[in-house]
């Protein structure tokens, strides 16, 4: 038991207060218990032995006359015999298990209830429900009730975080009443009533750290004034750029520039829908960095995105002649060694990298701008390890996303970020026409129209959610399922990264799990015999990747077989088909990267969701075929995501780990304790006054001294 509440980091009185239950579960009398009903019963023993079995190594059953006020049933323990010295006759017992109908029951957790059953955590009344808590081998939740059982008295030393004034603004209950609430429910309403008042109290904190953050930052300076008027930015954006920038870009060019001429360092996410152009920004800023004679450095999580991106750089930047380098883990050593001298001598104007950037040996000379794409990927530490570069003189840092962030996420992940949105797509982009395919002559018709655009000289795309027939294997032992996808690791090796299945692992009697290195050769032997195919996936060698990509980008080769490495950067604009192996694997907002990759030239483009014979059947992927706008979809997706899958767990960026709020149900909750922390902030930014002692004493316990770090004058 020690060991369970090790795991489950219960060390304290006050550590198991705050563990609170997951959901109720019926507490049933013995009397109405029914055939097959899972429940929890409180009971006392009248009589128990063990029996022996004949099994040879099994241990003596255990059986127990117990009985309440209703009546009396047989229990049955399996394999633990020294339960008959612990157990004796008059022991109060609280059983969980299955009743088989015939006055049995088959328990399958236990432990020593309290004296009382008031003590017990139990709603009164017909509908009675028990508390059930997050459990770990070692100690069950029924062990854990009892537990629970004996604190009643500890609740009234339970401190009250909160201001008096705030709680009377929200009409929010003391803590210590909220716990008990959780733990011991009165009336049906009082747990929901007491799970509001913790979870604006958790949002609370979490907010405080991201404002307080933010508001340390704003008060450092010395990050490079980039305020001159431009003339190589001005120049590229007018003549260079191949096409007008989009009212969006202009806008979010305005706010950078507004930024760039402070001495504070900026601190901006760049989000926007697929294809609009956020490249195009963060290189007016970085350009804007070389022009004032510093340099600027785009840090991506994957070799492939780096290059893409180095690709798009260089195509971006026409003739103008700028020494740019690209560094990742497959640099050969003699070029790195090169580039290195370049960066610590300023002869280097931009770097695209991956996690290399920010290796030890990497020195800069002036770093002015640091723009990291798809910084969701990236831990605090090394988002800060690029933008720490140049001690003393902190760089303007420019975060992207290619995933469209609903506010009640963003404030939630990106709270000490201010952000810049980019809704409008290019002229000329065409909506993609999304199609659902379920069944192998619908899949059959989609091929056929593949081929139709391979003859008319088009490109197209097949998207696998494994890499190799391994992965299938190991998916299909149940081992770790559908890894959506199997991404690439930031130096380009296989891990097991990516999206989890939205529904868990893999259920019976759905689709083999495609792998693109399969679907290659079964393609090129089926229905793509005699074209001309590539495949492309993380776990390829640096130079494989580069020419499958060079090949597919030069029109040599017509189809590109690949996984999800392909989701963001990769621009061919002769691309009109792909096709998404069982998209019943992927998350909204990763499909809609996906099909992002298609559509970026002149000529109609159509995406294939080649799913299970009930696709149709599917919220998620009819909001594919239904909606083009990403922010939408992001909505949507919120929606319909299950509770605790946003914030249920630690992620790299949050502000701790939240255990009571829900997302997106709570968001009304989160926008006012948002407007409560700027007022604390604004007033008492190092929460000193007395009505924020204990708040602030709280803060520290959330999220560690640094929360409440002084703020320079």
């Amino acid at each position: 038991m020690a060991d369970g509440l090790q795991a489950l980091r219960l060390q304290t009185v006050g550590d198991l207060l705050e563990h609170l239950p997951s959901e109720s579960r019926p507490a049933r009398t013995v009397a109405g218990l029914a055939a097959g009903e899972v429940a929890t019963v409180n009971v006392q023993v009248r009589a128990i032995a063990a029996r022996p079995v004949r099994r040879r190594g099994m241990r003596p059953l255990v059986h127990a006359t117990v009985f309440d006020h209703t009546a009396t049933m047989r229990a049955t323990f399996f394999n633990q015999p020294w339960l008959v010295e612990r157990y004796a006759p008059g022991s109060r017992l609280l059983l969980a298990g299955k009743a088989d109908g015939r006055g049995g029951f088959r328990v399958s957790h236990h432990a020593l209830a309290a004296e009382s059953e008031a003590e017990l955590p139990v709603q009164e009344g017909e509908r009675a429900e028990i508390a059930h808590y997050p459990a770990a081998d070692g100690i069950s939740s029924t062990q854990i009730v009892s537990l629970v059982a004996g604190l009643r008295e500890a609740l009234h030393d339970v401190p009250e975080r909160l201001p008096a004034l705030l709680r009377a603004q929200e009409r929010l209950s003391d803590r210590a009443s909220a716990l008990a609430a959780m733990h011991f429910p009165g009336e049906p309403g009082q747990r929901g009533t007491a799970r509001r008042r913790l979870a604006f109290e958790e949002l609370l904190l979490s907010q405080l750290v991201f404002l307080g953050r933010r508001a340390r930052r704003s008060a450092v300076t010395g990050a490079p004034v980039l305020d001159r008027p431009g003339t190589l930015s001005e120049r590229w954006l007018t003549r260079c750029l191949p096409f007008a920038p989009t009212g969006d870009q202009r806008r979010a060019i305005a706010v950078l520039e507004r930024d760039l001429a402070r001495p504070r360092p900026m601190q901006r996410l760049l989000m926007g829908e697929v294809g609009s152009g956020k490249t195009v920004v963060a290189l007016y800023a970085m350009l804007r960095a070389v022009e004032h004679g510093h340099q600027a450095a785009l840090m991506a999580p994957t070799e492939t995105l780096a290059e893409q991106h180095f690709a798009t750089i260089q195509r971006l930047l026409a003739d103008e002649p700028l020494a740019l380098a690209l560094l990742s883990g497959s640099t050969p050593a003699s070029r790195r060694g090169d580039t290195l001298g370049k960066l610590a001598s300023g002869e280097l104007a931009i770097v695209v990298g991956t996690h290399a950037l920010i290796e030890p040996d990497v020195r800069f000379a002036s770093l002015a701008v640091a723009v990291i794409d798809e910084q969701h990927r990236f831990g605090v530490r090394q988002r800060a390890a690029l933008e720490g570069r140049t001690p003393g003189r902190p760089p303007h840092a420019l975060h992207m996303t290619a995933t469209p962030i609903p506010r009640t996420l963003a404030l939630a992940r990106y709270g000490d970020l201010d952000t810049i949105t980019l809704r409008e797509l290019p002229h000329g982009r065409k909506p993609i026409d999304t199609r659902l395919v379920a069944g192998e002559q619908a899949r059959a018709a989609a091929y056929e129209h593949l081929r139709a655009e391979l003859a008319q000289g088009r490109q197209a795309y097949v998207v696998c959610p494994l890499i190799d027939e391994e992965e299938q294997q190991t998916n299909e032992r149940g081992l770790e399922t559908a890894l959506l996808p199997s991404e690439e690791h930031p130096e380009g090796h296989k891990h097991p990264e990516g999206h989890k299945h939205p529904e868990g692992h893999k259920q019976a009697g759905e689709p083999p799990l495609r792998a693109a290195t399969a679907e290659l050769v079964r393609l090129q032997r089926g229905e793509l015999a005699g074209y001309e195919l590539a495949l492309l996936h993380g776990a390829m060698p640096t130079r494989e990747k580069q020419e499958a990509m060079a090949a597919f980008a030069a029109g040599r080769a017509q189809v590109l077989v690949a996984t999800t490495v392909i989701e963001v950067g990769i621009d061919v604009t002769n691309a009109t088909v792909m096709l998404i192996e069982n998209p019943e694997r992927f998350g909204i907002s990763q499909l809609h990267q996906l099909r992002g990759r298609v559509g970026r030239g002149e000529h109609p483009a159509v995406c294939f969701l080649a799913g299970p014979a009930d696709a149709g059947g599917s919220a998620r992927l009819r909001a594919l075929a239904e909606h083009g706008d990403g922010f939408e979809l992001a909505e949507i997706d919120l929606r319909l995501r299950k509770e605790g899958e946003l914030l249920g767990t630690r992620q790299s960026g949050l502000a701790g780990e939240m255990r009571v709020a829900r997302l997106p149900q709570d968001a009304e909750l989160l926008e006012s304790a948002r407007a409560h922390a700027e007022a604390i902030i604004a007033a008492d930014p190092e929460l000193c006054a007395p009505e924020h002692a204990l708040l602030g004493d709280a803060l520290r316990a959330h999220a560690g001294e640094q929360a409440l770090a002084p703020i320079p004058a």
